[in-house]
């Protein structure tokens, strides 16, 4: 038996792992290891002490009604130079980023333990930037492993599934865990992106 927990709010910011290239990988869509690690240690701060690994959130689905492209405008972190002597200038380019931010998401978490359910529903979270908030529903939902896994109508929604498989593909780097590529597989469960909220 799963103990699920709904989330949900109106916008969502998933910072993707690619950067620039996301136009490309999409990775918008859905949640990595290390973002599913930061949220449980964000929910059981305890955690915190634990070397890396992802220990009471069982499964997740993620979806959402659009993806709204915003611009960001980034600096790189050294400086180039040109010149020498006295006539050395140093400068830091400026470059525009596209980032997506998700329009209504809705995140269900599943516990298998009661009791975890029933601390993170009383907490909000946020997928990777503190102001794009989630808040939880005050109801807990008892599933199945398969219902949760098959039952379009209640749980349809992306999730990356954290196995590495003939079907997975490289998700990023986990800088939380010694830069440990992450991979997973998609599964994607009816319609994904909302029609109504």
């Amino acid at each position: 038996m799963l103990y699920i927990v709904k989330y949900s709010g109106p916008f969502g910011f998933i910072k993707p792992w690619t950067a620039v290239r996301d136009e490309e990988v999409y990775s918008q869509q859905f949640l990595t290891p290390s973002i599913i690690g930061g949220i449980e240690r964000k929910l059981f701060p305890e955690l915190l002490n634990e070397d890396w690994g992802i220990f009471k959130i069982k499964g997740h689905r993620l979806t959402y009604s659009q993806i709204s492209q915003q611009q960001e405008q980034t600096q790189p972190r050294g400086w180039n130079v040109k010149g020498q002597g006295s006539n050395k200038e140093f400068s830091r380019p400026y470059s525009i980023l596209k980032r997506g931010v998700l329009v209504n998401p809705t995140l269900y978490l599943a516990f298998d333990s009661k009791e975890d359910a029933e601390i993170a529903s009383k907490q909000h979270l946020c997928l990777s930037r503190n102001e794009d908030m989630l808040y939880p529903d005050s109801d807990i939902l008892e599933f199945s492993t398969q219902q949760f896994n098959e039952d379009e109508e209640m749980f349809s929604g992306f999730e990356l599934v954290f196995e590495e498989n003939d079907d997975s593909f490289l998700v990023g780097y986990n800088r939380m865990h010694k830069n440990q590529p992450m991979y997973g597989w998609l599964r994607t469960l009816g319609n994904p992106v909302k029609t109504f909220y």
